[in-house]
């Protein structure tokens, strides 16, 4: 079971960063804002989803 949640979560961080890297800002806001999703883990991944997905472009104009 552990396994699962562990592939789920691997899966939605990596399409994390790859709808950060599509997002039309800077290099390193896209470098940034990916370490911090794939530090924070299943948190981080929240936070993305909920919110931080459509305020990334207003961080770093």
């Amino acid at each position: 079971m552990s396994t699962i949640i562990y592939i789920i979560g691997l899966v939605l961080a990596i399409l994390a960063v790859l709808d950060i890297f599509k997002k039309p800002i800077s290099i390193v806001g896209k470098i940034i804002c990916s370490v911090i999703v794939l530090v924070t883990s299943w948190v981080g991944l929240a936070v993305y989803y909920l919110w931080a997905k459509n305020h990334i472009t207003e961080w770093f104009k």
